[in-house]
């Protein structure tokens, strides 16, 4: 895979690229990043990347010029053209209005060759970059930066570690938080001791077996498969239900998952209404 990250502060990425499984999938030919300087593509003195947007408003913006001459320097088509090629690429503008990142997400860019991050900064991005040449506008979240650099990061660090060859242990990717497995999927509920099946992950522990009185919980020490995995099961709809019960809304559950979150939910109210009285 390529990863081309177009920017006006290149330096940024000496450091957040060249670490663990980035480094890893660069040094193995899994993948290359290569960071462009957006001033390279300007022809004034001053260098200038922004200007004020028409019809006035505060913060500048920056120009479509060194945008388009910067990525058909690249080589990088129109999105059109791209997409009559069916070209397995993406160019994806880094703004806070895109759509949100998600394991999902990563997943699908995984699959492509080429990838072309657009940083944007300021209050945005000319709207015609966005119209004839991003194809993806995407988001790490419901907040604002001051430029898109650390989302492009974010995102390439998401995405190189799926690559086949980039993780030591491969299936670890599959057992992670956001996660939705499709062979677990059709059977309505993780089927596995490890399956997050799109909840975030369950509890681990490692040795010692009990720490400053802190004991690992007695039924990961079973040994039994079954009891393992209904445990980890429950752990991660706590956990879901405590930290992101909007991932509820979108898992698929079994039986068993429902009534037990019923439980929970059921045990909250009770505890509620016992406090309600006292008071």
């Amino acid at each position: 895979m390529k990863a081309d990250i177009v920017t006006i502060f290149p330096d940024f990425f000496r450091g957040p690229l060249d670490y663990g499984i980035t480094r890893r999938a660069q040094e193995t030919g899994l993948a290359k990043i290569e960071v462009h300087d957006l001033r390279q593509f300007t022809h004034d003195r001053h260098r200038t990347v922004d200007d004020r947007p028409f019809g006035g408003g505060e913060g500048m913006v920056l120009k479509p010029e060194p945008l388009f001459e910067c990525l058909e320097s690249m080589g990088v088509a129109p999105r059109e053209e791209r997409v009559a090629q069916r070209a397995k690429q993406s160019v994806v503008l880094l703004s806070a209005q895109g759509q949100r990142f998600t394991q999902e997400l990563a997943a699908e860019l995984a699959l492509l060759d080429r990838i072309v991050f657009v940083c944007g900064r300021y209050e945005g991005v000319d709207e015609r970059v966005a119209d004839f040449l991003a194809d993806r506008e995407l988001s790490i979240g419901d907040y604002v930066l001051s430029g898109g650099e650390m989302a492009a990061a974010v995102i390439v660090e998401a995405v190189m570690r799926l690559l086949p060859g980039a993780v030591g242990n491969q299936a670890s990717t599959q057992q992670e938080s956001f996660t939705v497995d499709v062979k677990v999927k059709s059977f309505g509920g993780a089927d596995s001791t490890c399956g997050s099946n799109g909840l975030l992950d369950y509890p681990h522990y490692t040795r010692p077996a009990e720490f400053r009185g802190m004991a690992v919980p007695e039924a990961l020490m079973s040994g039994n498969h079954e009891e393992i995995r209904r445990w980890r099961r429950q752990r991660a709809l706590e956990k879901t239900l405590r930290n992101r019960p909007d991932l509820l809304e979108g898992a698929v559950l079994s039986e068993e998952d429902s009534k037990f979150l019923a439980g929970i939910k059921r045990n909250r109210i009770e505890l509620d209404e016992t406090r309600d009285d006292r008071r």
